[in-house]
């Protein structure tokens, strides 16, 4: 029996869990995608904290447009929260979504505003 949407993804972010950690100096930033909202979080995984986080939901973020417009605007916030706290380098776990659209779009808003990896 073939696996369903959630079963799939979940297989893919176990194994990329494996191998993206992150520590103090060097956080996870993970995203979580809805069908309505976008969430974005640094993560240190040595002490099992979470450092910042940014989403769609923010007032800062700013929610108008499409939803590739609002994750980009997402990756700012994110990055330039990260950098107010003396954050300017990351690993990125995409959670088994596939690099794409509103992850890319992220991504690429992130990288634009400072972020680096």
């Amino acid at each position: 029996m073939s696996l369903t949407k959630t079963e799939r993804r979940q297989r893919i972010k176990f194994r990329i869990r494996k191998i993206v950690s992150g520590t103090a100096a060097k956080p996870r930033l993970s995203v979580f995608r809805s069908n309505k909202e976008i969430y974005a979080q640094l993560i240190d995984d040595v002490n099992g904290v979470t450092l910042l986080a940014a989403s769609s939901r923010d007032k800062e973020a700013n929610s108008k447009g499409t939803s590739v417009e609002v994750a980009a605007e997402v990756g700012k916030l994110v990055a330039e929260k990260a950098l107010k706290a003396g954050i300017t380098e990351v690993t990125f776990d995409r959670g088994g979504y596939l690099y794409h659209g509103r992850i890319k779009s992220l991504a690429e808003g992130a990288r634009a505003a400072g972020l680096k990896f």
